[in-house]
């Protein structure tokens, strides 16, 4: 006898499509399923580049709930997508949460992939997949940012798993592959080679960007260190690490520390360096980061 199984959360997905008219970006596909949305497109910087933010209505994600997102950005057009809020991953009493993303940008395209960062609550168990398909000369400029456990709360990630993995292809060729794995109380959390007792970390790529400006993002993300900043925060140490580096046209930004908002602060410093010289337009902040 055959037994059905059925699923245990929310079955949510969303697919999104960017084509080119005329001068104009247009959000000329979306469909979604379940509790997955994305509000109305933006031209907060004119017709060029259309910005959406995806909606999670329910507010945050339990075991079993599974959320697919598939976007493709066409010859010409270029899209920026982000989140008017951070992504909360509640406790599971055993299954797994799910988050698959799928990015398609063709060549002669743009993406930006700029979400706010995910919350993982101690006990959560959540799987996240990030996979961008670079087709030609497509460009991409994105980040992901990660808190285990909620430290505003004193709260430590010491139950659940965090599986990440983020892929960046370019015409069937790896450029970028990372896994991470975090389970709860790991060893990996607090030793001097994992994530040395910090609570957030984050991942910028952008393929594509001009040599030399990683000596520029370095002075930048060192003067937000200095006491004499107003973004610097002392209470950070010595733990907190910001690092850059560049291989193959693929520039990668790494961030280890006690703030998301810290980790924040810097990608925007390397985006808004990496944005003129990669797509030719000067940065232009979504209003959802500043809310």
């Amino acid at each position: 006898m055959t037994t059905t199984v059925f699923p245990t959360g929310w079955q949510a997905r969303l697919t999104l499509g960017f084509q080119r008219r005329k001068t104009r970006t247009i959000l000329g596909q979306r469909s979604h399923q379940g509790p997955l949305q994305v509000q109305r497109p933006f031209y907060p910087e004119g017709e060029r580049v259309c910005h959406v933010a995806l909606l999670h209505p329910p507010g945050g994600v339990v075991g079993g709930d599974e959320l697919r997102v598939d976007a493709s950005v066409d010859t010409g057009a270029h899209a920026l997508i982000t989140t008017p809020a951070a992504g909360k991953f509640y406790r599971s009493a055993g299954p797994f949460a799910r988050q698959t993303q799928l990015l398609t940008v063709a060549a002669g395209a743009a993406l930006e992939w700029l979400p706010q960062e995910n919350i993982l609550y101690s006990g959560a168990r959540v799987h996240a997949l990030t996979r961008i398909e670079l087709q030609g000369d497509a460009r991409f400029l994105g980040w992901e940012i990660f808190c285990l456990g909620r430290p505003a709360a004193s709260e430590t990630f010491r139950a659940g798993e965090y599986r990440q993995d983020f892929e960046l292809w370019r015409d069937g060729e790896p450029l970028y592959l990372e896994q991470g794995r975090y389970a709860g109380g790991d060893a990996i959390l607090d030793a001097p080679w994992g994530l040395r007792n910090q609570p957030v970390g984050a991942n910028l790529i952008c393929a594509g960007s001009p040599p030399d400006v990683v000596g520029t993002i370095r002075s930048g993300w060192d003067a937000l260190k200095q006491p004499s900043c107003p973004l610097a925060n002392s209470s950070a140490g010595e733990t907190e690490l910001a690092t850059v580096s560049q291989l193959d046209g693929v520039f990668i930004g790494r961030y280890l520390g006690p703030s998301t908002a810290r980790a924040r602060r810097f990608f925007t410093l390397a985006w808004s360096v990496l944005r003129p010289v990669l797509l030719e337009r000067p940065p232009c902040p979504s209003r959802f980061w500043n809310t």
